[in-house]
């Protein structure tokens, strides 16, 4: 932890003076809560004791951790290990009610990102060393198929209906579209430079891609299937549009809702806002130094946005379309989750080192916590024993 964050550790008892445990929620005895981050630089996953605030543990996953899903149906979490270089990577099982490693499953080159479908059976994991998606079977534990893929994908995303799964081939400038029953390419679309980070609306009817080296999101209308046994595309995914944001886009927050879309650019320090129904753009509102990811909250009212070259996440009313305030966190803010009642949020502090805990109700910082060193994903897992 670096010398900045054991000072503010140390005078967060100050700081905080009249936030007390009453104001939390309270759990029964049996409830369980983790946030899981990974860690790159010491290639493991710190273990945070949401329900009491704290570091639960540190466990060692690899070489070099830099994705992380919390299983939607098991006690499970699943982190992404791409390797040293030239040496495949690994998909790391971690059993959530001991937070300890139950399994590794071998993977190919260089896996970068994952996504789970709903019933929690199926990773897809993308492979940007070896152009791929590597699809595991978490029952089994095993790789059952590999789906070739554009050229360096970075980023998968399965829709809420199961029927497409979504690639953005960042060094190939396009989107392959997959179907995941098949295991077979359906289409793909170029034109998409530094394609990143689909999103896909609650009702799987449309995908949308930042274009992280250029300054436009794609939309895709994707396909329209006939009910019954034999069920194949009554309408086939077609290009909609490409829609002019801000300079490198590097990230896509949707509202729960799927109304409107945020986009994260990052050399214009702006967001733009999409609505994802009309595919209209909005204007650009500025938000801070290097906006990289955002988050909408459950009712859909604020956007939280982490600006990197900063020390700050910047709070966005959506109804009211302005920025109301900043809240400041660690060094480096770069990935945020929320808890699962939406009580807290969590930044990790790509610099700094350490994961910074905020209050929702009152956007205000309660506690840092430390992680290993350069942590650069996070996955909330709750349950109940």
């Amino acid at each position: 932890m670096s010398a900045r964050s054991l000072a503010f550790l140390l005078l967060a008892p100050l700081v905080l003076v009249g936030c007390h445990r009453h104001d939390f929620p309270t759990y029964p005895a049996n409830y369980r809560e983790y946030a899981y981050v990974t860690n790159g630089g010491s290639g493991t996953v710190t273990v945070i004791d949401v329900v009491n605030s704290r570091v639960d543990r540190e466990i060692p996953v690899g070489q070099n951790p830099v994705a992380v899903a919390a299983s939607p149906t098991r006690n499970e979490v699943y982190v992404v290990d791409s390797g040293a270089p030239g040496v495949n990577g690994s998909l790391a099982i971690i059993d959530a009610e001991h937070n300890a490693v139950a399994q590794n499953i071998p993977l190919r080159m260089q896996p970068v990102a994952i996504d789970l479908d709903k019933a929690g059976d199926f990773a897809y994991i993308a492979n940007a060393g070896s152009n791929s998606i590597s699809v595991i079977d978490l029952k089994e534990r095993r790789e059952v198929a590999r789906i070739g893929t554009g050229e360096q994908p970075d980023s998968a995303t399965i829709s809420p209906d199961g029927k497409t799964l979504v690639v953005a081939n960042r060094g190939g400038n396009s989107v392959t579209l997959i179907d995941p029953t098949a295991r077979t390419v359906r289409a793909v679309f170029t034109g998409c430079p530094g394609a990143t980070d689909p999103v896909i609306l609650p009702d799987s009817s449309k995908a949308f891609v930042a274009c992280s080296a250029g300054h436009q999101v794609m939309a895709i209308a994707l396909a329209r299937f006939e009910a019954g046994p034999d069920e194949h595309p009554a309408v086939p995914d077609r290009l909609e549009t490409l829609m002019d944001v801000g300079r490198a886009p590097v990230n896509l927050a949707l509202k729960p809702d799927g109304g409107e879309l945020f986009v994260s650019n990052s050399l214009s320090d702006s967001i733009s806002e999409v609505v994802t129904n009309t595919a209209d753009v909005g204007g650009a509102y500025m938000m801070g130094d290097d906006p990289v990811d955002g988050l909408v909250s459950h009712d859909n009212s604020l956007l939280y946005v982490a600006n990197q070259r900063s020390q700050y996440v910047a709070v966005y009313s959506i109804d009211d379309g302005k920025l109301i305030g900043s809240i400041r966190v660690g060094d480096g803010p770069s990935a945020l989750a929320f808890s699962a009642n939406g009580f807290l949020l969590f930044a990790v502090d790509s610099r700094s080192g350490d994961v910074a805990v905020v209050r929702t109700a009152s956007n205000s910082l309660f506690t840092l916590l430390p992680t290993g060193r350069d942590p650069n994903a996070i996955a909330v897992k709750a349950f109940r024993l």
